[in-house]
């Protein structure tokens, strides 16, 4: 029996010839992850449980991103314990305020992550790092621990849906349809601890960017990870990039698949997601007259630079409108800097929106937008349960960049095409 790509880089981390979906393994990381809400925990493990080194201080990647700069006094301390602790072990991939950027936009951009590896981080969607043909899940903190001291965890190697792509996507439609597509058809529970394989001839035809969007997203299916094939396009973005020697695993043409799932990418439709599960999908054309207060463009799912010049291309000339907040977050520094030089955030400024430094704050409610009570905001972020962004009375609509563009400038979810 053959196997697929995530069960591939499995067994070679774990030494053996061949893994079966249910098998515990033990494998070997080529990187552990954290932020400041979630390494504070693994700290307090790692101490407690009497460690004095890190397996390898260039194989641990701690990121200050989520309430930074502190918004608080209780962040001020959780992001001066990650400082430490970053300093005592002299951790190569530490970022902070002044290089900091969204863990998982900053990672692939800085080329930590390759294709092949095996990476655990304590953060639901490290699963990003799967668009770059790397096995990557989120763990608790206190595995971030144990990977961070002995350099290897234990999984069960996850069974498969084959996400077969066809075509290509049509204009203002982009990865966070497609990914919000196949949530809303097969369910936040759908891919429950099983991988996501993405194949086909469609994979061609997106962008690095729609691919990290995609993969960021395979959590909220439930699913283990999300992978996608090493292609030129995987390298051409890798070149000069990746710190190490890209490992290309292919699925084998015999690897079994619980079910696949087909995609025709020309026949999306611009996609959101209604309060309050990833799941409660409906196109453009079905939502109806939904007035929004706030629309929020970034987060780790979609703070690229692919996402800036679509709300850019969408809001140059135009003004939100009034009694609308809208929030654009750069993913990273250099994301911010490259929207600078390009022009994009006068674009921003002059429609009146906020154009603000890199960010977690907004996507959990943490700062830099929380919704008040009886509020709805359209976001391109990646969660819209029931308090996600503020009050519990408050109302997510997730959206891509295009929607929440279009949406910012009427004060209603709107088909971007409808402005053109």
């Amino acid at each position: 029996m053959g196997m697929t790509m995530t069960q591939k880089i499995l067994a070679a981390h774990a030494g053996l010839d061949h893994v079966e979906p249910g098998q515990l393994i033990e494998a070997k990381l080529d990187l552990v992850l954290g932020n400041d809400i979630t390494s504070p925990v693994a700290i307090n493990e790692f101490e407690k449980c009497g460690a004095d080194s890190v397996f390898d201080k260039s194989r641990i990647a701690l990121v200050l991103d989520h309430f930074t700069p502190n918004k608080d006094i209780k962040a001020a301390e959780q992001c001066r314990q990650v400082r430490q602790f970053a300093s005592k072990y002299d951790i190569d991939n530490f970022f902070d305020v002044g290089r900091v950027g969204i863990e998982h936009a900053l990672l692939p951009e800085q080329g930590i992550v390759v294709p092949g590896d095996c990476v655990i981080g304590a953060d639901s969607h490290t699963c990003t790092y799967g668009a770059l043909g790397a096995f990557s899940t989120g763990v608790g903190s206190t595995d971030m621990a144990a990977g961070m001291i002995a350099g290897k965890t234990w999984f069960k190697v996850p069974s498969a849906i084959r996400v077969t792509l066809r075509g290509k996507l049509p204009e203002f439609v982009s990865g966070k349809d497609v990914i919000l597509h196949l949530i809303g058809e097969i369910g936040v529970d759908g891919a429950l601890y099983q991988s996501l394989e993405f194949a086909g001839d469609g994979v061609k035809s997106l962008s690095m960017d729609d691919r990290l969007c995609i993969a960021n997203m395979a959590i909220e299916a439930g699913a283990k990870n999300g992978i996608f094939p090493v292609d030129e396009v995987t390298l051409a973005y890798g070149k000069n990039r990746f710190r190490r020697e890209a490992v290309v695993y292919e699925a084998d043409p015999d690897a079994v698949y619980d079910r696949e799932v087909v995609i025709e990418l020309d026949k999306l439709r611009p996609t959101v997601s209604f309060p309050h599960l990833p799941e409660n999908t409906r196109t453009i054309d079905e939502v109806g007259e939904v007035k929004i207060d706030q629309a929020v463009i970034g987060s780790c799912t979609n703070g690229r630079m692919e996402d800036l010049r679509m709300a850019a291309s969408i809001l140059k000339g135009r003004k939100v409108a009034d009694g609308v907040r809208c929030i654009i977050i750069p993913g990273t520094q250099q994301i911010y800097l490259d929207a600078i030089r390009e022009g994009l955030a006068e674009t921003f400024i002059l429609a009146g929106a906020i154009f603000s430094m890199p960010t977690c704050g907004p996507c959990l409610g943490g700062h830099m937008g929380v919704l008040g009570k009886g509020e709805r905001a359209v976001s391109t972020t990646n969660r819209n349960f029931v308090g996600r962004m503020g009050h519990i009375e408050s109302e997510i609509y997730l959206a891509s960049p295009a929607v929440a563009a279009a949406s910012a400038v009427t004060g209603y979810l709107t088909d971007p095409a409808k402005l053109n």
